[in-house]
């Protein structure tokens, strides 16, 4: 089997196999206290039928293609995980318009773990050093947004942007830059035609679903979209 399919095929594999506790884990998330009264419970949530196949399917897809496409396998542990974690958080973000602290803010502690475990296997501490950087400044450019435009942004995305921009980060800044830039584009478009199909609010929709999305897309697009950007 070719190396690259069956990198693809492992990390398709085992994210699959971790989206599955994912249910269990939102079973457990305390409620916020600022909740909407008419916000499902997490607990709710994690019942939906056949939740675990499907978050299964959304992070083998995620993860495999992922695998399929970069070169060098160091990162591909981190992008599993962000595979498997951003199945769920985009399934609760898009029924609750909530990201959980309690699922995000741990995530960096694996993120930082598993990107110190590539830096060691690869030898390329630029590379890591690089997605810390990265990580840091789509950082601060959420952050920013979300000072001037609170409206239009949660605190939620602020703290999940610089997960995804260390884990764009480690494969270069072309895939950074399309993958922020992407999420607000597919936000944008689709969030207009769901709001006219009357799917979601038009005055106000969950975003991280589409900057997951818009990642995923930098991930294995970005050096083509680059180029053929000029």
């Amino acid at each position: 089997m070719d190396s690259n399919l069956a990198a693809a095929v492992t990390a398709a594999f085992v994210a699959g196999i971790l989206a599955t506790f994912g249910p269990a884990w939102l079973a457990r998330l305390p409620e916020p206290e600022d909740a909407e009264p008419d916000k499902r419970t997490y607990v709710d949530l994690a019942s939906t039928r056949r939740l675990a196949l499907w978050l299964a399917l959304v992070a083998a897809v995620v993860a495999g293609t992922v695998g399929l496409t970069i070169d060098g396998y160091a990162i591909l542990p981190l992008w599993v995980f962000l595979a498997a974690v951003g199945a769920l958080l985009g399934f609760v973000d898009w029924h609750t318009r909530r990201l959980p602290a309690r699922m995000v803010v741990p995530s960096y502690v694996v993120v930082f773990v598993l990107l110190a475990i590539a830096g060691l296997v690869s030898g390329d501490w630029s590379r890591a050093g690089q997605a810390l950087l990265s990580g840091v400044v789509v950082f601060a450019l959420y952050f920013l947004g979300w000072l001037v435009f609170p409206r239009g942004m949660g605190y939620g995305d602020v703290r999940l942007s610089g997960i995804l921009g260390i884990a764009l980060g480690w494969l270069g800044w072309s895939e950074v830059v399309v993958g922020i830039y992407a999420g607000f584009v597919f936000g944008a478009t689709l969030g207009f035609i769901l709001s006219r199909m009357r799917i979601v609010d038009a005055k106000g929709f969950p975003f991280g679903p589409f900057m997951l999305v818009g990642a995923w897309f930098g991930a294995i697009a970005g050096p083509a979209v680059a180029r053929a950007l000029g």
